[in-house]
């Protein structure tokens, strides 16, 4: 199970938002490129990172920078926000993304998704974003109408390589995982999953540790290193002491 640190970027600032809320967003650090560095040195070996204007605006936004933040370091790095045609996923992957997060156009339009999939194959990963159950679209204002088990089996089926599950409500929050919901959607698929939103101290990642035998491969964590209720070198340590 890997733990991957978040680099949210706003405005060219490294952020953390409040339950995805767009005006509610505490910067971190004005230099998102030391800030992937810092998480590399420190022993991560994923980075995590969205382009929240692309996000918000549905194109992309700081693609300079990102391939900055690549050439930064040595370990590879995932990277969703505002991604909606074949053309920018592939300047990202050009750019030294590893694989790519979709989450509206994997919703809203099932053909591009699929022709993203079978372009990138083993490269394009689903976010699935729910607040009360429902799924969002658009940076996470959009309301799709539509549910984790009701979009699941189609999405595997054009291609999806992991699913990245985030339960808006605890985004941001550091009020701990829903279990529940996780497990729900681990039990709808064989791909690998990724969980975010909720994650603040060690006994946090404890508590979902033992999903990893269910398919739970790695653990998305923002705000608790950046504001340290989460220490992320003691979390590594103690994660490949489990192996």
């Amino acid at each position: 199970m890997n733990l991957f640190p978040a680099v949210d970027i706003k405005n060219g600032q490294c952020v953390r938002l409040a339950q995805g809320i767009e005006d509610q967003a505490t910067v971190f650090s004005d230099d998102p490129v030391a800030m992937a560095r810092q998480w590399a040195d420190m022993g991560a070996k994923w980075l995590h990172v969205i382009d929240l204007d692309g996000a918000f605006s549905g194109a992309p936004r700081n693609m300079e920078l990102i391939r900055r933040l690549c050439a930064a370091v040595n370990i590879p790095v995932q990277l969703g926000g505002g991604i909606r045609s074949l053309d920018v996923a592939g300047k990202y992957l050009e750019a030294g993304i590893k694989r790519l997060i979709i989450g509206t156009v994997a919703l809203e339009d099932p053909a591009l998704f699929q022709e993203l999939c079978s372009t990138y194959p083993g490269q394009i990963g689903v976010s699935l974003d729910a607040r009360d159950g429902q799924l969002k679209t658009k940076g996470w204002v959009a309301d799709s109408g539509k549910t984790v088990a009701e979009v699941v089996p189609d999405l595997e089926a054009a291609g999806a390589a992991f699913f990245i599950y985030t339960d808006i409500s605890r985004d941001g929050m550091q009020t701990g995982v829903n279990i529940p919901a996780l497990q729900t959607l681990l039990d709808l698929t064989a791909r690998p999953v990724l969980i975010a939103g909720g994650i603040s101290t060690l006994a946090d990642i404890q508590a979902v540790f033992p999903l990893r035998t269910h398919g739970l491969a790695g653990i998305i964590t923002g705000r608790a290193i950046y504001a340290g209720s989460l220490d992320l070198r003691a979390a590594l340590d103690w994660l490949a002491a489990q192996n």
